[in-house]
């Protein structure tokens, strides 16, 4: 759980470097993908302390510099997988993750390669209970939401990626605080294996995530029940 959680941490302190360094501005208000980045930190328990000093040091002149990029692969059994990575050393993450993908018959794709079978969509995790269920979707489906998925505590709420901003704006017009807003990689269909060859894949989808440099990994392999029962 102590290595889940910096790997957590790690990827969101990450993304408020590259969210400092790239919108040139520390002031959350100024800044939505900082914002966005400080609910994310909150929607996981990061300390205030941890927060404050990330921002603080991704402001420092000739701090650490990272460089985004996405990898499109193939697991083994024709499962589509999209990588998004943070690094400060390109050579270093495509290496590695080449060396993961051939650990597990797998195969680096060409870019756009899977860009037919995913789609790039905002998903928000916002908490139940600030405002009248009707009144809340109301409020949701003005602000563009695609989807809006009631869970035990929280909603999950689905936009097109040019409504991310606009669904933002709205949350903290309600005086919403998410629990997490992200970019997320939705794929159009999913690819449904036997236990055994799905087990196989999620080694290596758990390879990748635990990579310092991969801060998120997205795939199609049908999530069965039977398969989440078996990964307990």
């Amino acid at each position: 759980m102590d290595s889940k959680r910096s790997k957590a941490f790690s990827k969101i302190i990450k993304e408020i470097t590259v969210a400092i360094k790239e919108g040139g501005d520390s002031d959350p208000i100024n800044n939505p993908r900082l914002r966005v980045a400080i609910i994310n930190a909150k929607g996981i328990n990061m300390p205030k302390d941890n927060i404050t000093r990330a921002i603080s040091k991704a402001s420092e002149k000739g701090g650490a510099h990272f460089t985004e990029c996405s990898y499109e692969a193939y697991a083994s059994h024709g499962v589509a997988v999209f990588i998004d990575c943070a690094t400060d050393n390109e050579k270093r993450t495509i290496s590695n993750i080449r060396m993961y993908l051939n650990k597990y018959n797998g195969s680096l794709g060409t870019n756009g390669s899977l860009s037919f079978i995913f789609d790039r969509k905002g998903v928000f995790t916002v908490p139940k209970g600030v405002l009248d269920q009707d009144e809340f979707e109301m409020a949701m489906i003005e602000a563009g939401a695609e989807d809006i998925q009631l869970e035990e505590e929280s909603f999950t709420v689905t936009t097109a990626l040019e409504d991310f901003g606009s669904m933002q704006r709205k949350l903290e017009e309600l005086g919403i605080e998410a629990e997490n807003a992200e970019l997320e990689r939705i794929p159009r269909t999913t690819v449904k294996l036997d236990i055994e060859s799905a087990k196989k894949v999620m080694k290596l989808i758990d390879l990748l995530e635990d990579d310092d440099d991969v801060q998120n990994v997205f795939h199609n392999m049908e999530m069965t029940d039977e398969l989440m029962d078996s990964l307990d």
